[in-house]
């Protein structure tokens, strides 16, 4: 019986060196991430640069990523993430005439849903800090667009208002299937397996397809958490 005993216990401790061996010599690792999105709709006015004159929509992303060692301190991350863009604009305008009054309250917001494959090269400062960059691919699965107008009019001491508003699906087919841009970030791991991610994600490609007018891109800075599965 002791030699039994002995041996299970032998062919154990084997069982568990060869269980750490296999995973000290295969340092992949798989994860999921997500977070938040602050995304707006840039657009180059072809003179002087870039007008960012909208505001920051809210969005979301989430996804799974597999890192892949390469050097001793570098390595690539490619991920496949659901990716929620667009923009979001919201103008005040006002006239005055003798007395006549008039004031336009507008709001347009719009949600471009991706599918995207960001592949970032990451270079450990720390064991546990990271810096990145890399290109994004990105391919559009649909998306939304919702508009309020507000007209409120005074003439003397007569108040009208009109409220217009509109929901809709985006024309699929107005807007480029595949959307590509360039990505930088950094990441800090508290554990081996629980980090805190953050990204800036610039356009390049025009999200419209047949676009004659000033050129439009995502752009997006994200911030999240990740867990590798160790």
């Amino acid at each position: 019986m002791k030699k039994l005993i002995l041996g299970l216990a032998f062919a154990g401790s084997l069982l568990v060196n060869a269980q750490e061996k296999t995973k000290s010599s295969s340092p992949v690792t798989f994860g999921v991430k997500g977070g938040f999105n602050a995304s707006t709709l840039s657009k180059y006015d072809g003179n002087d640069g870039y007008d960012n004159d909208q505001k920051l929509k809210p969005g979301f992303n989430a996804g799974i990523f597999v890192n892949i060692p390469v050097a001793e301190k570098f390595s690539v991350q490619p991920e496949l993430l659901f990716n929620q863009l667009g923009s979001k604009t919201e103008e005040i305008n006002r006239n005055f005439s003798n007395s006549q009054s008039s004031k336009w309250e507008y709001s347009y917001k719009k949600n471009l849903n991706y599918l995207s494959l960001p592949v970032m090269v990451q270079y450990n400062i720390l064991p546990q800090l990271y810096v990145e960059a890399g290109p994004e691919f990105g391919l559009l699965l649909g998306g939304k667009e919702k508009g309020d107008l507000k007209v409120t009019e005074t003439s003397g001491n007569t108040t009208t208002t009109q409220e217009t508003n509109f929901s809709r699906k985006i024309v699929k087919d107005l807007h480029n299937k595949f959307n590509f841009g360039i990505g930088i970030g950094a990441g800090y791991y508290f554990t081996e397996n629980f980090g805190v991610t953050a990204r800036f994600t610039a356009g390049i490609t025009d999200i419209y397809k047949h676009n004659t007018g000033d050129a439009v891109r995502n752009n997006a800075f994200q911030v999240g958490v990740a867990y590798k599965f160790k």
